[in-house]
């Protein structure tokens, strides 16, 4: 059977307006789609990140609205389920929050989509953080048949491991075609601080480490170290990230789990480090006590069976992402700032 194409196709992104799903979206564009819709209720994202093209099709909501699932096609040819509650910090604030938007709507999709007789692809956006092993020792890659602990750090991972168990349950009971795309921790272009709705924390503004560190580091202030930076993860680039996503659609095998990973461990403080370095920022760290929630100690993920079955693996080094990521940061200055400023006021009122 030939490989799948992309060309003359409906494909839905779910959270499409978010950092992943936005830079998925314009490589999407670039495929000759018939139609591309984004589905996103902006709760974590922001309405710059959609591309201005007339074949996108965007549409405000929550997937797990009903009026927005019944407002979808019946013809979708690919599906990308990229929402969540982000991340773990807010799911522990509020973990109904995260049900509703990280467990709750993967359940309603699937449940929807599993009447359409023509989808070629649905592809689920699973964390490797939720099946990597705890430790600080020594860390070995990560790969897909990893055990998977009883006891998690946070609702987000759970939620995260709930969406894998039912799209596994479509796959077997209905025939979806489901595919898992586990992420390491990716970083680059979009990931706008503080975009969405205020989620009860300061990680609404302050998210991922790297956009943290890089937006820190050019304002010369100390880069916070958690554990004294000894933690390590696998970072890789949104735009590998989003050529992984198009490849486990076009030649993922229905019911498998792939790695979408560097294959490379850096430790958080080599991170911070080479940051600094970038942007010649010469304060000195922020060395602090470990997090009293965090157990996930050091991770990277396997590539073998995604560079085997997907034909992928990751273009980008880290220090050359790291630079795109500084120069989009810089000449996004003012879009950022917007969407920072917009929760001042719950930030000075925080307890």
């Amino acid at each position: 059977m030939s490989e799948l194409s992309f060309k003359n196709s409906k494909v839905l992104v779910v959270g499409g307006a978010g950092f992943v799903g936005s830079n998925l979206c314009r490589a999407l564009l670039a495929h000759e789609l018939k139609e591309l819709l984004i589905v996103d209720n902006l709760l974590s994202s922001d309405l710059s990140n959609v591309p201005a093209d007339p074949e996108v099709r965007f549409i405000y909501g929550s997937i797990a609205d009903d009026r927005v699932l019944a407002s979808l096609p019946s013809d979708i040819d690919f599906v990308f389920h990229l929402a969540c509650y982000h991340g773990n910090q807010s799911s522990i604030a509020d973990p109904i929050a995260d049900h509703e938007n990280n467990t709750l709507t993967s359940l309603k999709l699937f449940e929807h989509l599993k009447s359409y007789a023509g989808l070629k692809k649905v592809v689920y956006a699973a964390a490797g953080c939720a099946v990597a092993e705890k430790t600080f020792d020594d860390a070995v890659a990560t790969p897909e048949d990893a055990p998977i602990s009883m006891f998690h750090d946070s609702p987000y991972s759970i939620s995260k491991l709930i969406g894998e168990f039912y799209g596994n349950y479509y796959f077997t009971r209905h025939g979806l075609p489901f595919v898992k795309a586990r992420f390491q921790n990716v970083y680059g272009p979009r990931e706008i601080l503080g975009a969405g709705r205020w989620r009860g924390t300061q990680h609404t503004v302050w998210r991922n480490v790297t956009p943290t560190f890089i937006w820190k580091s050019l304002q010369k202030e100390a880069l916070p170290l958690d554990n004294g930076g000894n933690a390590s993860r696998d970072f890789i680039f949104v735009e590998d990230m989003a050529r992984g996503l198009m490849r486990c659609a076009l030649a993922g095998t229905p019911g498998s789990v792939y790695n979408l990973a560097s294959g490379a461990e850096t430790t958080i403080r080599d991170l911070a480090e080479m940051i600094n370095e970038l942007t010649g920022n010469d304060t000195p760290l922020d060395l602090r006590p470990a997090r009293d929630w965090d157990r996930s100690g050091k991770r990277f993920g396997s590539t073998d069976k995604s560079k085997r079955e997907l034909g992928f693996s990751a273009k980008v080094s880290i220090r050359e992402g790291l630079a795109k990521t500084i120069e989009w940061t810089l000449a996004n200055r003012e879009s950022i700032e917007r969407c920072m400023r917009q929760h001042d006021y719950f930030m000075a009122h925080m307890r």
